[in-house]
């Protein structure tokens, strides 16, 4: 069986994050950067796949150069080889061109595989549009937020979150399965698999070698400007007669807050 986890380097979740006005993007220095915390969850299942049931895992990232550092960890949590697409755009917060990227390089370079597991979502452009997308593109069926996976010959059970309950989705292989929070619990590197992480190589692919031409590289959207999010107001503590207190906070859910 071969599986096929994809993982997007992004800033810690714990970083205090900076933007730059004039080229509408973060500000990279002095980031701590990591492996995206949904792809955690993919690489681990995995990497139970592999335990249960000689599953051999690739792990692949599209990106710059920078990318390689969370490649390797995958590597060193047990991940058989680990590839990069080399990708030297910033952020372009463009999900179907990421998709197609992937989408070509499953069909060119990783022919054979069995499941594509992807977290539900980056924590860098928080869109959740590729994993989706890639399903599209190649003809597979998917199961998104995925909570709980079993995987038989040819065909796999997958229970996906939805809102008030959960879904169970029967899948036939080859097929897109992202990964939520509950899936399971991802495991820490080992000092021996760091190690044995460093004298591994990782692979570069080129857009190049994937024969992607111009127009399908070309990204449809702009980023018209990038902020933080507003400081919060200090809160309003109401007191004093009770009847005068609930006819204020009304006012103020009505005329400030516009919640009613």
């Amino acid at each position: 069986m071969n599986v096929l986890v994809f993982v997007k380097r992004v800033p810690d979740t714990e970083s205090r994050i900076r933007i730059q006005h004039e080229t509408k993007t973060i500000a990279e220095d002095g980031l701590n950067f990591v492996v995206s915390p949904y792809d955690e969850y993919a690489v681990e299942e995995a990497l139970r796949l592999k335990e249960a049931r000689g599953a051999t895992v690739r792990v692949v990232s599209v990106g710059r150069d920078e990318a390689a550092t969370v490649l390797r960890k995958t590597l060193a949590m047990g991940a058989d080889e680990a590839f990069l697409i080399k990708d030297d755009l910033p952020e372009t917060y463009d999900g179907l061109r990421t998709a197609r990227i992937i989408a070509r390089a499953v069909e060119r370079k990783f022919g054979g595989t069995d499941l594509l597991l992807f977290g539900k979502q980056s924590v860098g452009a928080d869109n959740g549009q590729v994993p989706g997308m890639v399903a599209e593109i190649l003809g597979l069926g998917q199961a998104t937020v995925v909570v709980k996976l079993e995987v038989g010959e040819g065909t796999a059970t997958a229970v996906r979150e939805i809102e008030g309950g959960a879904e169970k989705v029967a899948l036939t292989l080859p097929a897109v399965v992202t990964a939520q929070k509950g899936l399971n619990e991802p495991r820490y590197e080992t000092l021996k698999g760091i190690m044995a992480a460093k004298k591994k190589a990782v692979p570069v692919i080129t857009l190049e070698e994937l024969g992607l031409n111009a127009d399908e590289l070309r990204s449809r959207v702009a980023v018209t400007g990038i902020d933080v999010p507003p400081a919060r107001q200090a809160g309003k503590v109401l007191q004093g007669d009770p009847a005068e207190t609930a006819r204020e906070l009304v006012r103020l859910l009505r005329d400030e807050a516009k919640a009613i």
